[in-house]
Order: structure tokens, then sequence, then C-alpha cells
């Protein structure tokens, strides 16, 4: 085969295109990629990306994430489980009102038992919010300024309003995972069949 010059710039034209589509294609790819991590996880993914200085390093760790929360067995809690709990969050919450010290600790305490219940793996606190951040984007941060709360309240330095905005971050953990909207008292019926 004998090729001519218009040939060889035909073929060069061709090879070209096609790198300029791949290209595009993969770019393409990638923000729409992007977009769906930035979609899934709201405000946690700028702050991975501010975390972890790139956004490459960012939906790398995102991404990890989901796999590693695809391979958890979540399971939603029973109807007498979560009458339960909600219990205990009922009678938590009114001990804020008559004395609010030691209640944050008690609210983190219940927090990790419904994630327990539920197969969230109790490892260090990053890891539980990292975990969460999956399937409850929203309220990851809730749980990373109830638990900064915490931290402060067990060395003392929250006051009486930071301890209440503590409960607030914590309940909106709460239902969320409990995936319940109301986590107000029960009726006594309800009661004595929680107990």
């Amino acid at each position: 085969m004998n090729f001519d010059t218009s040939t060889w710039v035909i073929l060069a034209g061709f090879l070209i295109l096609a790198v300029i589509t791949l290209a595009a294609w993969l770019a393409y790819r990638k923000r729409r990629q992007s977009n769906r991590l930035k979609e899934r996880f709201g405000s946690e993914y700028a702050r991975t990306v501010d975390q972890l200085g790139s956004r490459a390093k960012a939906e790398s760790d995102l991404k990890a994430r989901e796999v590693r929360v695809a391979e958890l067995k979540i399971v939603p809690l029973t109807a007498g489980e979560a009458d339960r709990m909600t219990l205990a969050w009922t009678t938590l919450q009114g001990r804020f009102v008559d004395s609010p010290k030691g209640v944050l600790v008690e609210a983190d305490q219940l927090v990790r038992e419904l994630m327990l219940k539920l197969g969230y793996p109790m490892a260090d606190f990053e890891r539980r919010a990292a975990d969460i951040s999956v399937d409850h984007p929203t309220v990851v941060e809730h749980y990373r300024a109830a638990q900064a709360t915490a931290l402060r309240d067990r060395r003392g330095e929250a006051d009486t309003e930071e301890l209440r905005q503590g409960i607030v971050h914590y309940r909106a953990l709460f239902e969320e995972l409990l995936d319940r909207a109301d986590t107000k008292p029960l009726a006594a019926s309800q009661v004595a069949a929680a107990a």
C-alpha cells in the first residue's frame, strides 16, 4: 500500500479528531462524576476538599466511603426498637431542661447506640462521621458540631446555650438515623409496649 500526502493528512486529521473526542469524553465523565459527588455529599464534599487539599484526593476519599458503606449491613430498626430509642431520647431531652450538664454525653451515647443497632461500625469519630455522610450528608454537619460541643462539655468549657445547641445537633442526627420526624413523647400505651 502506497499512501500519498493527502491520505496521511486525512489519517492525521482523524487521529487528532479521535484524541480530541476522547479527551472531551473523559473530561465530561470526570465533571459528571464530580457533580454526582457534590450532589450526593453536599457540604461534606467541600469540607473534604478543604481537609485533603485537592478535589482529586477528596473525590477518591468520597468514592472509597461509598464503597465501604455499601459493604455494611445497615438495617432498619424494628418498631419496638424505634419506640424504645424514641422514648430514651424523649427522657434524655426532658432531663436537659432540669439539669443540662452531662446530658450531651448521654445524647452522644444514645446516638452511638442507635448507629450500632443500625449496623454502623463504631470506629473513631471521623470514620463514623464519614460513614454517616454517605447516606445522611445533610446531618453529618450536625454530628460534627454536636461532637465538638460534647468535647468542650467534657473539658467543662461549654455553657448552657452551647449545650442546648449540641442537643439540637444530636437530635437532628438522631431523627435522621431513626428515620422518624417525630421524637415527641409517646402515649402511655406506647411507653408500655416499648419497655
